[in-house]
């Protein structure tokens, strides 16, 4: 009988110990983008495609690929921020096309410099850390040819890519 207790016990703590599986699988572990919807400057509460639009990241001097390049068809788009430092600029370019002699950019060029808190968050064990974003700010320098007319924060935190962010209107 003494045999006994011992060999149950060990093999009751092997089976726990196999049937604990890791959680290794990730779902929810993508840092959020920032959601920035596009709508009429006449009517307000109406979605708007911006026609031929390229954004690029200014400081890398990178196209970003959330997006279909020069889309004609976009009325909300995902855009990355950068998590190393605490502002990201971009420039939003409307009707781009290359010059056909020159090939620079053409079309109308607006640049948002978007101010933010990065902030990491826990997700779990097999996601790790995701960054999230706090105090969103945006600025556009004035000028007599923005096709950005107007620019509003949503929501100042962006902690996931499921609702709209900011709304530009145009």
């Amino acid at each position: 009988m003494k045999k006994i207790i011992p060999v149950l016990l060990i093999a009751s703590l092997m089976i726990y110990v196999s049937s604990c599986e890791k959680d290794d699988i990730c779902v929810e572990g993508d840092t959020p983008q920032l959601v920035i919807g596009f709508f009429d400057i006449d009517d307000t509460t109406e979605a708007k495609d911006v026609p031929s639009l390229r954004i690029k990241e200014i400081i890398l001097d990178t196209v970003i690929n959330t997006i279909s390049d020069r889309s004609s068809s976009l009325d909300s788009i995902g855009v990355p921020l950068r998590s190393d430092v605490t502002s990201t600029s971009f420039a939003f370019i409307t009707d781009s096309a290359d010059d056909a002699d020159t090939g620079d950019e053409t079309g109308n060029i607006d640049t948002l410099t978007i101010s933010y808190s990065p902030r990491e968050a826990f997700v779990s064990r097999a996601c790790g850390y995701v960054m999230n974003y706090d105090d969103l700010t945006i600025s556009l320098p004035a000028s007599a040819n923005n096709w950005i007319q107007d620019i509003t924060v949503v929501q100042e935190t962006v902690e996931n890519s499921k609702s709209i962010h900011v709304k530009i209107f145009f």
